[in-house]
């Protein structure tokens, strides 16, 4: 129910809706009865015009003066509650409903910016999808149709819901490459290396990271943050020759001899064991996700490190008993066989295991990084393939000896063979 003033106001306009909307609205305030009445006379101002039946042209007209005067107020609460109101009413007028998509989309526009401000993202997020942007009766530009998307997939990655955000980066995927916007273009990089953190794929999203801080259209502080994410990522990343060149173009960055995690990013390139305290304080600066615990309980973090530590044990011993390596690596001696075994299939370390005996042997060189390759053949250490070849040199002489005395003595050979 509209304020008395305001109705008064509204059966005046209706004598002349062209400026007589427009002027009740510049006006609103003053004419409700007090803040507590201005949504519900704005809902009453809106319910009449749509009802007025002032052809499709000059509605338009009055409800983009509508749309502006709410805008002006700079109350998100209050655009929330007016501003879905009206979307609502409008949806529910078939007549005008097909007519108004332009102002309904900007009416949305502005709850999500509301909800953003207060940082309800979710809400923000589906106000902006429910916007139609390939329709027969509403095409927008890919540079538009960006700037919407773009917005989806920030507002789904502050909730931490990545695989929505996922959902419309892939559609971003599509029409990047025609849109000119340098921001644009930069929050679909950004939004891409976050998602891939938060799926834990995290060698891309290092990768990722540290190209957008070389961005010139983002300041000082901020690319120093985004190199700092990448080191973080970086770390996080499955052990191995891959992880091992991240590192490396990461380290040989000046700038990032002045960041917090710089220490251990010196200790994993240089292949030095990293203790518990580093870890510890390292993971005080990571994401909620960044600390998520894997299938097998341990987290990201543990799970990196440790598999850091056994690289960094491969340089110091040529051999190392499962229990020893698990004092190492802070694990039990089942887990630190169990992380070996893996490495060694994935091809991320050069080493065999004797399970009989309970001794990993390192080998000598790097790791490729192709599945299976860092195999032995032998399931042995140096040692015992040394035996194996004393034992195949003494065994090839015995079979020398045999064929001299078979020519040299057939009959004795013959008398004395016995056959298995």
């Amino acid at each position: 129910m509209a304020s008395p003033r305001v109705t008064e106001a509204l059966q005046s306009a209706r004598g002349n809706p062209t400026t007589g909307y427009k002027d009740l609205l510049a006006n609103i305030q003053t004419l409700s009865a007090g803040p507590e009445n201005l949504a519900s006379d704005l809902e009453s101002v809106l319910d009449d015009i749509l009802n007025a039946n002032l052809g499709v042209v000059t509605t338009r007209a009055v409800v983009l003066d509508f749309i502006a005067s709410l805008r002006s107020l700079e109350n998100p609460d209050l655009v929330i509650r007016v501003g879905g109101h009206a979307v609502r009413a409008i949806s529910d007028a078939p007549a005008l409903s097909s007519s108004l998509i332009d102002q309904t989309s900007s009416l949305r526009d502005m709850i999500a910016t509301s909800h953003e401000h207060n940082e309800d993202f979710l809400s923000a997020a589906r106000t902006l999808s429910e916007i139609p942007v390939d329709t027969s009766q509403r095409r927008l530009a890919d540079d538009e149709k960006a700037a919407i998307w773009v917005r989806i997939v920030r507002y789904y990655l502050e909730v931490d819901d990545s695989t929505s955000a996922e959902t419309y980066l892939n559609k971003l995927k599509n029409i990047m490459h025609s849109v000119a916007d340098a921001e644009l273009n930069l929050h679909f990089k950004l939004s891409a290396a976050r998602i891939q953190d938060s799926n834990r794929q995290f060698l891309q999203a290092a990768r990722s990271y540290h190209d957008i801080s070389f961005f010139p259209v983002i300041d000082e502080d901020e690319r120093l943050h985004t190199l700092s994410m990448a080191i973080k990522c970086a770390i996080l990343a499955p052990a191995g020759p891959m992880r091992s060149r991240a590192l490396a173009r990461l380290y040989k960055d000046e700038r990032s001899v002045g960041l917090e995690e710089h220490g251990i990013l010196e200790k994993m390139f240089l292949d030095r064991v990293i203790d518990q305290s580093e870890v510890e304080k390292f993971a005080r600066g990571l994401a909620p996700h960044q600390l998520a615990k894997t299938s097998d309980g341990s987290t990201v973090l543990a799970r990196a490190v440790g598999e850091h530590n056994l690289l960094s044990a491969g340089r110091l011993y040529h051999n190392i008993g499962f229990d020893e390596l698990g004092v190492l690596l802070g694990v039990s001696a089942e887990k630190a066989e169990d992380t070996t075994a893996k490495m060694i299939e994935q091809g991320r370390l050069k080493a065999s295991m004797d399970q009989i005996d309970r001794i990993i042997y390192f080998e000598a060189g790097e790791a490729s990084g192709e599945k299976g390759s860092g195999h032995a053949e032998v399931v042995v250490g140096k040692e015992m393939r040394r035996w194996d070849a004393n034992v195949q040199a003494a065994t090839e002489d015995v079979e020398r000896v045999a064929d001299l005395l078979q020519a040299e003595f057939p009959d004795f050979v013959a008398a004395h063979l016995t056959v298995a």
